[in-house]
């Protein structure tokens, strides 16, 4: 029988190991949490001074977190993300800058061959299953990332325009105006100053990470070029 002494240090061994290897989505999701929390908080507060400033009742912190305008607020947010994954994984496959990681080399610019991509024959041990079926699966899993952050991106702009509705036909009965239904809304300005806001900031970084990165390193990014990469190296990342 093992001493628990041993058991213990690789019980602590196996938890280092599993934050170290997972660091990134772990950082990230406890940012993504405290922030979201942040924005509940603050959101709160400042909902409640609109109201206090019309001679409303306050609204519960558990209230506004069930309300429309804490919804609307994070799915516009969430959906632009998407749609910026969803054409950034879309767009580099056909897309190109010369001297960016993040752009292709410049001869690979298209789905690329069999060969390139690993699939069918070409497929290795240790390749996903689906890689090498053929057919309508591997098809289909050739595209699964790209489909998946498209799905999210439509599903949370639906969010968007459910929940901007009602927060939108809230407002509007605060101030004794007649509510609107769904699809008067997806034509009202207020819900394409929401997206619109979102999308040109979304693009705008997306296209300032390709030229920037083109001049400009991170040492020991892989979002960057090596540091001693000339400018002109194309699909260069760092390690």
């Amino acid at each position: 029988m093992r001493p628990k002494r041993e058991e213990r240090a690789e019980g602590a061994q196996g938890v280092r190991g599993f934050l170290h290897d997972n660091s990134l989505t772990i950082a990230f999701g406890v940012g993504f949490v405290l922030t979201l929390a942040g924005q509940a908080v603050a959101g709160h507060a400042d909902f409640n001074n609109q109201l206090a400033a019309e001679d409303l009742a306050p609204m519960s912190f558990g209230g506004y977190l069930l309300s429309s305008d804490f919804g609307v607020d994070v799915m516009e947010n969430w959906q632009s993300e998407y749609l910026q994954f969803f054409l950034y994984i879309f767009g580099t496959v056909w897309l190109l800058q010369r001297g960016s990681p993040e752009s292709k080399e410049l001869h690979k610019a298209g789905t690329e061959s069999d060969e390139d991509q690993r699939i069918g024959e070409h497929a290795k041990a240790d390749s996903p299953r689906w890689a090498s079926v053929g057919g309508a699966r591997q098809a289909w899993y050739s595209r699964s990332l790209g489909v998946l952050m498209c799905a999210l991106f439509l599903l949370s702009w639906f969010a968007q325009s459910v929940a901007g509705t009602a927060a939108y036909n809230e407002e509007h009965l605060r101030e004794l105006q007649a509510p609107v239904s769904w699809f008067e809304y997806l034509g009202a300005a207020d819900f394409w100053s929401r997206t619109l806001q979102n999308w040109q900031s979304e693009l705008l970084a997306v296209g300032s990470m390709a030229v920037f990165a083109v001049y400009l390193r991170q040492r020991g990014s892989p979002e960057s070029k090596p540091v001693g990469s000339p400018h002109g190296a194309t699909g260069v990342e760092g390690g």
